[in-house]
């Protein structure tokens, strides 16, 4: 055991974003947490069943004008949002070494990938209209270009999106990330996006292969804002999931990414997951190696790694797998005319506050512990030793929250994501078949893969407690 507790410190994760520096115990046995999180579903999908019935549960509500965009402002925060990216490369680029006081690592993996996507669940797709690629697009561009060479293929849809996201989490999880390859890798993806812009269109790409376009206006879809192209309005949250579902699958897939992957991250940090590659309880790799693989990890190693990159690139396909069995159960119990796929399309949206939610009790910590560091590299973003705006002494050490508050806050929002999926399915399934009884029998299936979410989320949140 000390040498899987010597292994999981070589490991790279985030899993220091989850540690505190005295114990903390349960209050209640976790299989308690659990049947108490199940119940709450049970509870909820009851009452939605009983409550939403009638047409006018069908209806979307109407959305309220709340201001007119001026084009000046806009053309002011296009331009910042470049400049803010340039900064990103060329600090990552020419700016000091060490992650921890760089201005690139902090900003792109935290504000910005982390950040920014809360913004947009709370305040609409503010990312549509700051895009530095689409206005980095249009200013090396003339303007007869930028409707491309030719028409975006409808074979390709959501796919490079989909294929951009699995490369940008395999590179945060499997690589050893610094603020020169983080650097390199924004040089490359802007020219990348850039010449797709090219060649497929400005707002063909953006709509459709630009990876971080894609994401948050999935986040945006969980906004009481709608940012329309010319005006901000007032809709009921979470509603946007109700307007618009997705029509192909790699937008399916993409949704299961979101939330296979951060379950991926939690999980690999556990001793139980490294135990199922070094403890060879199936007893091939010591056959394999004449010795217990844990004598051979410099051999192993790279078996580790691939095995670990694997499991990764394919949990959005494995979450798929017991989707579309949910699905299917639903059509059996229904006899509806709707096939498998379209069901697995309508219900898709329904995941998107458990991605949500398990995004922010796995990363919220990071946030505190080091996101808050961003007001101080304002000031000196190259490292260098410059106060620019005289903040660089601001917020350098880390806000440590109380573990008991972390704990509970993680199982309260994780029940609650949970919970608003199982309205927005019911809701869904309301408008997907023709009586309530056959849309409260769809949901039974969805309801049981939501409990599975559940009790998974609550026991890999709970393993590094257990574990010190």
């Amino acid at each position: 055991m000390r040498v899987v507790v010597a292994l999981l410190a070589l490991m790279p994760s985030l899993a220091w974003a989850h540690s505190f520096g005295r114990q903390y115990n349960l209050p209640v046995p976790l299989w308690l947490y659990v049947y108490g999180g199940a119940a709450a579903l049970a509870l909820s999908f009851f009452l939605a069943a009983f409550m939403l019935r009638g047409e006018q549960h069908l209806a979307l509500s109407r959305r309220y004008r709340l201001y007119r965009k001026k084009p000046s402002r806009q053309v002011v925060a296009r331009s910042l949002s470049v400049m803010v990216l340039l900064l990103t490369i060329a600090t990552g680029l020419f700016g000091n070494r060490d992650p921890y006081v760089n201005f690139s690592m902090t900003f792109f993996w935290i504000v910005f990938l982390l950040g920014f996507a809360y913004v947009c669940t709370l305040f609409g797709d503010r990312y549509r209209d700051i895009n530095p690629f689409v206005t980095l697009a249009k200013l090396v561009m003339p303007s007869r270009w930028q409707r491309g060479l030719r028409r975006y293929p409808r074979g390709l849809n959501y796919w490079p999106a989909f294929v951009a996201y699995l490369g940008l989490i395999w590179v945060e999880l499997f690589t050893h990330n610094t603020p020169m390859s983080l650097g390199q890798m924004l040089a490359a993806y802007t020219l990348y996006t850039v010449l797709a812009m090219w060649l497929f269109g400005v707002r063909s790409w953006a709509r459709h292969g630009e990876l971080f376009s894609v994401m948050f206006r999935l986040m945006a879809l969980m906004s009481p804002l709608h940012n329309g192209r010319r005006q901000l309005s007032w809709q009921a949250p979470f509603s946007g999931m109700l307007r618009e579902q997705p029509r192909h699958l790699a937008l399916l897939f993409f949704v299961l990414f979101l939330l296979s992957a951060t379950a991926f991250d939690g999980l690999r940090a556990t001793s139980w997951w490294v135990s199922l590659f070094w403890h060879d309880r199936t007893g091939w790799l010591t056959a394999w190696m004449g010795s217990a693989p844990i004598y051979n990890f410099v051999t192993l190693r790279p078996y580790y790694f691939a095995f670990e990159s694997a499991v990764l690139l394919l949990s959005p396909f494995i979450y798929g797998v017991f989707y579309w069995l949910s699905m299917a159960l639903a059509k059996g119990l229904t006899g509806s005319a709707l096939s498998t796929r379209e069901l697995c399309l309508r219900f898709a949206y329904s995941l998107l506050p458990i991605a949500l939610v398990y995004n922010i009790t796995h990363y919220y910590t990071l946030i505190f512990t080091q996101g808050v560091k961003i007001v101080s590299m304002l000031s000196d973003p190259f490292g260098w030793g410059w106060n620019v705006f005289g903040s660089a002494g601001l917020w350098r050490a880390p806000i440590i929250p109380d573990v008991a508050v972390v704990w509970h806050t993680q199982v309260g929002l994780i029940v609650l994501g949970h919970v608003i999926s199982v309205y927005i399915g019911h809701r869904i399934a309301l408008r997907s078949f023709a009586t309530a009884r056959q849309a409260t029998l769809s949901q039974l299936p969805l309801l049981v893969l939501m409990m599975a979410f559940t009790a998974s989320g609550l026991w890999i949140l709970a393993q590094p407690i257990g574990a010190r």
